[in-house]
């Protein structure tokens, strides 16, 4: 595929943006940026919002799960709807219609219409991010694309990391609803700036005269695949997954579907999905790694913060200060990657990002405790923030190193759909392991505290002497509550240090696959790309 590939990139001509490119990349980045902090940033806001609208909390987390659903379906159909639409007309449509469903779900009066329009939102902001990459993989030339990619990496990874902190403050001294309010400047300027200085290259605009032939089949198949498994994911943990039905009909219908889907879009004449750029290895485990990262990365953004706010009596400000410096960090680190990548081999880089980041999970796995101090937790997110940016770039750039760059759009939604569907799994696995974990150690401290242990009778017996002034059968019970306390604790803790050892070991052991990649081009392939 990678002569192919060079031949297709070869017979295009050379394509100036007519714009200054950072100024480009800033641009795509803002909206990016705004639709990535919205997918976390109501996280810490649904009891406000249940509170608000008399709903349940069960019935409020539909406000994450039909943004995600929507947004899952339409990231695979981004670069099919740029081919149809001219992608900086469908980009700005994508803009506008997140900005505007922002608004209405800022007004919303009921819970069903929030939904509804968190669905238009969702969908709105499906096609931001593949967009974003596809322009910046066609904008910059090879030399630079690594640091293009950096700049909107920090977007895509800082983003979900600020989202917590951000929408708690906000709940806490305004209203929930200004989570959305705050979109619409970001989304009004986007759309000025992209009006002004962004521009579809020919072999964009080329395709728009051709007549449109929709996969109906196709569209039908993902749409039904990829919301069945969104739900799953979503709902799984707290439906006691495949002990209730309604989850296991959802999971057959989604994989049935997404096994359909691959095979019919394979073999049609116009897919919706170019499921055949898989066939280039380099593309394909571009994706696995992206869906790893997306794994480690959104299950700790999910685990750090419960951490420190249930065992450790942080507030949600100060959680949001423990995890703020490996935002910084990774800032700081994303530039330093994209330069290194004009340097270096892209699959050392990664490997060396994945070796990291297993390093900084085992870390915390190590390091943590209910007696560890803040600095500790700190450092635990900086080290992992650090590896993440030796990963984030060099992936996104080696995907298209070896595929014709009119594929651009369709390979940037399938990038960022593996992402997307790492960070899902990441965050069901982590959340049903922390849950049985927890069990499984609760189970196996309390085994030890029976009264034919001479150390649980020491040790009640030295907890009831601070409460000897309520008489000794109250003291004793106090000490039994005490102790129960303490184990509940401490089972909880072992059972976040198990995630983290998983965690750590995933992405060790994705190293040898880092070299199924093909080394990246040089010359002439790198440059007609």
């Amino acid at each position: 595929m990678s002569d192919q590939a060079t031949s297709n990139a070869i017979s295009v001509p050379d394509w100036n943006p007519g714009h200054n490119l950072w100024l480009i990349a800033l641009t795509v980045t803002l909206a990016t940026f705004m639709e990535v902090l919205d997918t976390s940033v109501a996280n810490v806001a649904l009891p406000h919002i249940a509170g608000g609208l008399a709903a349940g909390q069960d019935e409020s987390s539909w406000v994450l799960t039909s943004y995600l659903v929507s947004n899952a379906i339409v990231l695979p159909l981004s670069g099919w709807l740029s081919s149809i639409f001219g992608r900086k007309r469908f980009y700005m449509s994508c803009v506008v219609l997140f900005t505007a469903s922002s608004l209405l779900c800022g007004i919303a009066p009921s819970l069903p219409l929030l939904i509804f329009f968190r669905i238009l939102q969702g969908a709105g902001g499906g096609g931001l991010q593949p967009s974003e990459q596809a322009i910046l993989a066609d904008t910059f030339p090879p030399a630079k694309r690594g640091m293009a990619f950096a700049i909107y990496g920090m977007a895509v990874v800082v983003a979900p990391a600020l989202g917590p902190t951000i929408g708690g403050w906000i709940t806490d001294n305004y209203s929930w609803r200004w989570i959305f309010f705050m979109n619409i400047p970001v989304g009004i300027l986007s759309v000025a700036l992209t009006s002004l200085l962004v521009s579809d290259p020919p072999w964009i605009r080329s395709k728009k005269s051709g007549g449109i032939k929709v996969d109906y089949i196709g569209f039908g198949l993902l749409a039904i695949g990829l919301g069945a498994l969104q739900i799953v994911l979503d709902k799984g943990e707290r439906e006691d997954w495949f002990e209730t039905h309604y989850i296991v009909i959802l999971t057959v219908i989604a994989v049935i579907c997404l096994i359909a889907v691959y095979f019919w879009e394979r073999y049609h004449e116009h897919p919706i999905i170019e499921v055949r750029l898989f066939s280039d290895r380099t593309f394909l485990m571009a994706c696995v790694m992206l869906f790893m990262v997306g794994f480690v990365l959104y299950a700790t953004t999910l685990l750090l913060p419960q951490l420190a706010q249930t065992l450790m009596g942080y507030t949600a400000e100060l959680a949001g200060l423990m995890i703020m410096p490996g935002g910084l960090a990774l800032i700081v680190m994303m530039p330093v990657a994209g330069f290194l990548l004009s340097k270096y081999d892209a699959r050392v880089m990664i490997a060396f990002g994945l070796l990291a980041l297993g390093l900084a999970m085992l870390f915390m796995a190590h390091q943590f405790s209910l007696d560890a101090d803040f600095k500790t937790m700190m450092w635990g997110r900086v080290l992992q923030t650090a590896g993440l940016a030796f990963l984030f770039i060099p992936i996104n750039t080696a995907a298209y190193s070896y595929l014709p760059r009119e594929k651009n759009n369709a390979a940037s939604g399938l990038i960022n759909l593996s992402r997307n569907i790492g960070a899902s799994v990441g965050i069901s696995f982590v959340t049903t392991m922390l849950t049985r974990r927890a069990q499984f150690h609760q189970t196996a401290l309390t085994a030890h505290a029976t009264a034919y242990s001479s150390q649980f009778n020491n040790t009640v017996q030295s907890m009831s002497q601070s409460y000897a002034a309520n008489g000794p059968i109250a003291a004793q019970h106090q000490a039994y509550g005490q102790l129960y306390g303490f184990i509940l604790r401490q089972s909880s803790m072992i059972a976040y240090l198990d995630n983290f050892w998983i965690l750590g070991l995933s992405a060790l052991v994705m190293i040898p696959f880092v070299f199924l990649m093909k080394r990246p081009p040089k010359g002439v392939s790198a440059a007609a790309h």
